[in-house]
């Protein structure tokens, strides 16, 4: 007998609204109803999150928070919490985790789930959606956005069409459903591209779906332009990954004003590195790339990365590759910006090793401290223990002083 065809897949993307500042929200109820923007307090730092409140004056995430207030004066700006929101995203993804073990984030506020195996437990798939998200509100007090779909870019396409608090169903006819939509929907197409698709005729995604595939090799390079074609033919089999790791952790600082100078730099670095530490000692991971950051006041972008013969995750560690990277740099050039990521990541204990020339310490030592920091760092609410360095400094532009 021919067996029977696999039944459909039913993939799910459930997005947290607004996550940040629904956090900030739910932990302070006087910010409730109010419009949020989570970010720093400098004016040329940048969104990382507005509230939907914030939303009807223009005010949107990666927006330079100087615009964001303009739009929008009578905004609540709030400090952003890594730690509370990365203990805020475990729980979410615990839910998650009641429904499938096909699970696959794609950051601290959105995942893909496969539920195609789930269904004889909890229903098809826009019930599971449901659950879930009744779940977040009942036990989180937070809400989501989701999509169901045969297909991951379908599903997600879809949970944005439905913020906030929304569930949209993709018919079978993925094509179909995806055709009338602007192009700008298409996964990775950003205002450069969409600007050359335009001027070339193209306006919604069943236009690159139709366009001849030489076309769109032209516009976009070969291999990009014939991944777009294909996802807007509706077609897209790729698979669930469960357990993805995060690729990196890193932390970066925009300034009030440009510094200048290996001085001035090397202190944001030790900063930076100290948060990165932290962050990685509460994942329990440690990595063996580091990647230093740099915007010129010219908004000129420059990357260095480093790989290490072995992990590492904590701060003097993470430090001495990132000056050691400082000398790949133009630094005669003022800066706007210094970001320190610690990327190749693996869990504490399957990679690091006890002793490395570059790093003066033991490692193990170094990481035992890092906890203490990080537990008196977590009894005093954000304050206690930090470096000599960054409590003096007349550098211009130097870290706050803690």
């Amino acid at each position: 007998m021919t067996p029977p065809p696999p039944p459909a897949r039913q993939i799910l993307h459930v997005d947290m609204d607004a996550f940040f500042a629904s956090v900030e929200q739910r932990d302070d109820p006087s910010l409730r109803g109010r419009p949020v923007l989570v970010g720093g307090p400098s004016k040329r730092a940048v969104v990382c999150a507005a509230s939907y409140e914030a939303r009807p004056f223009g005010a949107r995430s990666a927006m330079p928070m100087a615009e964001a207030l303009r739009r929008c004066p009578h905004a609540v700006v709030v400090p952003v919490r890594h730690a509370r929101y990365a203990e805020v995203s475990a729980q979410v993804f615990e839910v998650f985790r009641r429904f499938t073990p096909l699970v696959e984030g794609l950051s601290l506020d959105e995942a893909f789930l496969d539920v195609t195996a789930s269904r004889a437990l909890f229903g098809d798939g826009p019930a599971i959606a449901a659950q879930i998200k009744a779940a977040i509100r009942r036990d989180l007090d937070l809400t989501a956005s989701a999509g169901v779909a045969p297909t991951k870019f379908a599903a997600k396409i879809a949970s944005d069409l439905g913020k906030p608090d929304g569930l949209l169903v993709v018919p079978a006819d993925v094509a179909g459903f995806l055709a009338p939509l602007p192009l700008e929907r298409m996964w990775g197409v950003g205002p450069r591209a969409a600007e050359r698709l335009h001027a070339a005729g193209l306006a919604t995604i069943g236009d690159l779906a139709r366009a001849p595939a030489p076309r769109l090799h032209e516009l976009l390079g070969a291999a990009w332009g014939e991944h777009v074609r294909v996802l807007a033919q509706g077609i897209d089999d790729r698979d669930v990954v469960p357990g993805r790791a995060a690729e990196s952790v890193g932390a970066e600082e925009t300034f009030e004003r440009d510094i200048l100078g290996r001085e001035a730099i090397d202190l944001h670095l030790l900063d930076l590195s100290s948060r990165v530490a932290r962050r990685l000692l509460r994942s329990g991971l440690i990595g063996r790339s580091v990647t230093v950051k740099l915007k010129y006041a010219d908004f000129t972008l420059r990357t260095r990365q480093m790989r290490l013969p072995v992990a590492i995750g904590d701060t003097d560690s993470i430090h001495a590759t990132a000056r050691a990277l400082l000398d790949r740099f133009d630094l005669s050039r003022p800066v706007r910006l210094v970001g320190v990521a610690v990327g190749a990541l693996t869990p504490e204990g399957a990679g690091a090793a006890p002793n490395l020339g570059l790093f003066p310490e033991p490692g193990e030592r170094r990481r035992r401290l890092e906890a203490v920091v990080a537990e008196v760092e977590d009894r005093f609410g954000g304050r206690g223990l930090t470096r000599a360095a960054l409590l003096e400094g007349p550098r211009r532009g130097a870290p706050p002083k803690r």
